[in-house]
């Protein structure tokens, strides 16, 4: 099986057109190469029709390969059938690692499944609207909406962020934080913070610090509050703040 973000591995990048935003290919070609080589970059739709011309300039300036799909009747989706078909063929071939499916459409779910039964990664790409059966069906699951200019525009106006106190009320992600901390940590509590974070997620694979308008992980937590950060030479440790005093060291002092 290939191994997470192994920059050797070979994707098949396979694109929903119709459930896609142009606007995204930028930043989600930039996430791919994070995670392997796309060695197959294709797209679907019906391209006879005016609602995919967005498409057309970016597919020329980004090399991907489109797939027609003519419509045949009205309220019928032809492109995720061909889609399927597609990869389960790039499948049988097993010259690829893994797979990544950019669609909101639930109706990949089964498809996600089965390329991860076969033992093949699967990175879901789609907005947060996404149905929850497909981004649980991925081994890890990225929203668009962090390739979007809106979101750009975050990394530098920083009043648009939730702020500490909204962070802090986000009961969920801090279970996950301190559950991951608690997993990876030494006997004082301190926890190299690559392993949380692979942790994290491992255990959401939603999980993403740009999903609260931070790039890095390291900057969500400073922006929490609730722990401490401590750098040794080139690596961040991170601990909860609440096990600075181990249960020990509290016995001995009561």
């Amino acid at each position: 099986m290939a191994q997470l973000n192994d920059a050797n591995t070979s994707l098949a990048v396979l694109i929903d057109a119709d459930n896609a935003n142009s606007a995204i290919v930028d930043g989600l070609l930039a996430e791919v190469a994070k995670l392997g080589v796309a060695s197959v970059k294709r797209i679907y739709g019906d391209w006879t029709t005016p609602n995919l011309g967005q498409w057309k300039q970016v597919l020329l300036e980004n090399s991907i390969q489109p797939i027609q799909q003519f419509r045949y009747t009205t309220g019928k989706n032809a492109t995720d059938s061909a889609m399927i078909i597609d990869a389960m063929d790039l499948l049988y071939t097993k010259n690829f690692g893994g797979f990544c499916l950019v669609s909101s459409d639930s109706d990949f779910t089964k498809l996600a499944a089965r390329l991860r039964e076969s033992g093949c990664r699967v990175y879901g790409f789609g907005e947060q609207k996404t149905p929850r059966p497909f981004v649980s069906a991925c081994d890890r699951f990225i929203y668009t909406e962090v390739f979007s200019a809106k979101f750009e525009n975050q990394q530098t106006a920083t009043t648009t962020r939730l702020n500490t106190k909204e962070l802090r009320g986000d009961t969920s992600l801090l279970r996950l934080i301190r559950s991951s901390i608690e997993a990876c940590s030494d006997e004082e509590g301190w926890a190299s913070l690559g392993p949380v974070g692979s942790f994290m997620t491992k255990t959401a694979n939603d999980f993403d610090p740009r999903n609260y308008s931070y790039s890095k992980l390291s900057e969500l937590l400073k922006a929490i509050g609730l722990f401490d950060i401590e750098r040794r030479d080139t690596h961040i440790y991170i601990r909860d703040a609440k096990k600075k005093i181990s249960p020990k060291q509290e016995s001995k002092t009561s």
